[in-house]
């Protein structure tokens, strides 16, 4: 079989999948909507990892599949860009999304909605996989938006409860903010370079770097910096970066099965690839680069914060989430595109666990989800209490699980960076890896460890949930572990190649594989390095709040009174969005309705021209009484009238 054909199977396996569970569902029943869509997709996995050993063997693939449209010179083409960036995302992709489609046979067995659900999921690993294989703008807008389609249909899944709808609503006009900077960004690639082709942009890009148009008056920007910030917007959306954070936490109320998809190695990780894409266009804009990694700092630190303040055991690992996604985007900035998309894949593996053994714990508590009615689940829930907790240190960062490799090299590669703003990321990764150690650690206590806290009924019916839930939980574990150990050929063996352009003035990675000695010296380096020491303090922390001092956090939280209610109310940015943006809306809304619709449109010119027809009809009817001496009188005093006008006029006349 030709490579041409396996490139064509890995999207499209999926998308029948999904076209055969939606339109044909109640035909083939649940059970043959489970099959086709998991099968559909081991396709596409099986498909991945062919086209990934190819890739790896040295041959990589860049060109159209086929054209949509040509409007001049301007040729809008689907196409695909096959390298090791992207063969490694589509490998990830597929991974998880196939241990997301087994687990949902159990999570979703009683629902009604059952063959839509998997119509859906097999929808997004298609869109998903169309924005990573693009090899122009045209087809990663069509993915970017595809992606962000199917997951407002996901998120308000359960669509007769209020808060999903709300949830959905929110998520798709927040990403809406974010993607009008994203189709400015492209504009301007298609004005100033006449094509939407990534390898002609790029080639092109160098020639432009001196280049300034007018922004905001006469005052001139550099073309690049313009473009990429414009981009970036749209990462902020989609990556959920601050102040563009708020769907992600509120799109828990979709089932849990797309919050591991979401949130783990698809549609939130989709601007962090898009920027690690984009490699050759930001880095001839350090005015971005610095923009990239300030947000992205801030994010990671803010976002750990309030992870530590909830209590439903989906937001606290959605918040993780934000968190981690601001490692990554300050990764970006900092140039080391290659350690973000190593912790991408890295926390696409121990994230999906988090969710999932969620999910399995939500199971095993009839869909219970505030911790503190948890409690003491280890000896009912061993396997799934085993994976989280295998989760729970990856997050946190120790060695030996994979994310101590891929957070400690973002840390180092901020602190080594010399771009404006480097200090202040580094500063605040620092302290979101406190922050990381106790909010992962407290899910682990509160939810497995002491007092049991659930009510009678819950107790009594306690036990592991179906292998459907755990086996990916255990596949899925397993990489949670051992992915950090590829560290040596993904960061500092030339992994990525041609795929990551990196400019000679921002060599971070170059200069911390000066210093890699192998997994094995890292990890005994790693721990005598700060980072490792805030997480142990923040796991010790949580241990000593959760278990040994279980009435403390309350103390603890009363002694910081303002300050945690702020972090709390998760800084108030639903309030300041829900009354500026939401309130206004509604205000200019009551506004043109009344005044516009009701006072001008109704009142004046619909009712209005009635009553003023009905006017001139009424004083017409006086005139048509049908009495032949009143015709006579109205043509007496019609010609006296008349005779009047004439005479003056004459009168008038010189």
């Amino acid at each position: 079989m030709e490579m041409k054909t396996l490139y064509l199977i890995v999207p499209l396996a999926p998308l029948f999948g999904a076209i055969v569970a939606g339109l044909f569902g109640r035909a083939i029943g649940r059970a043959g909507a489970h099959w086709v869509t998991i099968l559909s997709v081991l396709v596409s996995f099986i498909c991945s990892v062919v086209i990934f050993r190819d890739v790896m063997a040295g041959n990589t693939f860049n060109g159209s599949v086929y054209t949509w449209l040509t409007s001049g010179e301007t040729r809008l083409e689907i196409g695909f860009l096959i390298d090791r960036l992207s063969a490694l995302m589509m490998i990830v992709v597929t991974f998880v999304s196939l241990m997301v489609h087994i687990y949902t046979i159990g999570y979703m067995a009683e629902d009604p909605g059952y063959q839509r659900f998997f119509s859906y999921i097999s929808l997004f690993t298609f869109s998903m996989l169309m924005l990573v294989m693009a090899n122009n703008f045209l087809q990663l807008f069509f993915g970017w938006e595809a992606v962000g389609l199917v997951s407002y249909l996901l998120i308000g899944f359960w669509y007769t409860r209020p808060t999903a709808i709300y949830a959905n609503m929110k998520a798709f006009l927040v990403n809406r903010v974010g993607d009008f900077g994203f189709i400015l960004g492209i504009g301007l690639v298609l004005a100033y370079f006449g094509t939407l082709d990534y390898s002609a942009v790029f080639a092109q890009a160098p020639s432009m770097a001196d280049k300034t148009i007018p922004v905001l008056g006469s005052t001139p920007w550099l073309l690049m910096s313009v473009i990429c910030i414009c981009l970036f917007i749209g990462a902020m959306g989609k990556s959920a970066q601050f102040p563009l954070h708020v769907w992600l936490p509120d799109s828990m109320e979709g089932p849990t099965p797309i919050s591991a998809l979401i949130h783990a190695a698809t549609m939130v990780t989709a601007g962090i690839f898009m920027v690690a894409r984009m490699s050759p266009l930001f880095e001839l804009s350090q005015t971005a680069l610095s923009v990239v990694m300030v947000i992205g700092a801030i994010t990671a630190l803010s976002m750990s914060m309030v992870a530590i303040t909830q209590f439903d055991i989906k937001r606290v690992v959605a918040y993780s989430t934000l968190s981690q996604l601001g490692y990554m985007t300050a990764a970006l900035g900092a140039s080391a595109y290659a350690a973000s998309v190593f912790h991408l894949m890295t926390h696409a593996f121990f994230k999906a666990v988090l969710f999932l053994g969620a999910g399995s714990v939500i199971i095993a508590m009839h869909h219970e989800q505030d911790m503190r009615r948890m409690g003491g689940l280890r000896k009912y829930l061993p396997i799934t209490y085993a994976t989280v907790f295998i989760g729970a240190l990856a997050n946190a960062g120790f060695p030996p699980f994979a994310g101590f490799f891929s957070k400690d090299t973002i840390i180092e590669a901020l602190h080594a960076s010399q771009i404006p703003g480097s200090t202040f990321a580094w500063l605040c990764a620092l302290a979101g890896v406190f922050f990381g150690g106790l909010y992962s650690l407290r899910l682990v206590f509160m939810t497995f460890h002491g007092k049991e806290r659930m009510d009678a009924h819950t107790k009594a019916h306690l036990h592991e949930t179906p292998w459907v839930v755990t086996l990916p939980l255990v596949l899925l574990a397993i990489p949670s572990v051992a992915a950090g150990w590829t560290i040596g050929t993904v960061l500092y063996g030339g992994f990525f190649g041609s795929a990551i352009t990196v400019a000679p003035a921002h060599g971070t990675m170059a200069e911390l594989a000066k210093g890699f000695h192998g997994v094995w010296g890292m990890m005994a380096h790693g721990v005598t390095t700060a980072p490792f020491w805030l997480a142990l303090a923040g796991a010790v922390t949580a241990w000593y709040l959760y278990i040994a001092r279980p009435d403390l956090p309350k103390v603890v939280a009363g002694k910081f009174g303002l300050l945690y209610a702020i972090v709390e109310r998760k800084y108030g940015f639903d309030e300041l969005y829900a009354w500026l943006f939401a309130r206004g809306a509604r205000v200019v809304g009551t506004g043109l309705w009344k005044g516009g619709d009701q006072t001008v449109i109704d009142g004046l010119l619909v009712n209005g021209s009635a009553r003023l027809v009905g006017w001139f009809s009424g004083v017409a009817r006086l005139f048509q009484s049908g009495l032949i001496y009143q015709y006579a009188f109205t043509m007496i005093i019609g010609v006296f009238v008349l005779l009047s006008l004439i005479l003056t006029l004459w009168s008038t006349k010189p």
